[in-house]
């Protein structure tokens, strides 16, 4: 998953396999595989270059995996706008992601 920021300033997280496209119209609009669309703070260039350090962690993982048999935790890049030191679970963690449902037409 890759964090970005909606015009309001709330932080949301994306699946970038779901992701079709990624437009600047001169806002930055993610458009997913089911039509859903967001409109987002980050630059197309800042999305892009997340989308690429998620499918490197991925490799990265993958590699680890098969070298070690074990997978070493690897660190996500912090987002600007979230403190994870005052998350609301007691042990520090973010909340479980939500799974995302595919949109009707």
């Amino acid at each position: 998953m890759i964090l970005v920021t909606r015009l309001n300033g709330s932080v949301f997280a994306v699946n970038p396999d779901l992701i079709q496209r990624v437009e600047a119209t001169p806002d930055t609009v993610i458009t997913l595989v089911d039509g859903a669309k967001f409109i987002v703070t980050e630059p197309l260039g800042e999305v892009v270059e997340r989308v690429m350090a998620f499918r490197a962690r991925v490799v990265a993982t993958a590699h680890s995996l098969e070298e070690t048999g074990t997978a070493d935790v690897l660190e996500l890049p912090a987002h600007p706008h979230i403190d994870t030191t005052t998350a609301s679970d007691a042990d520090g963690e973010l909340p479980a992601p939500v799974p995302l449902h595919r949109r009707r037409p």
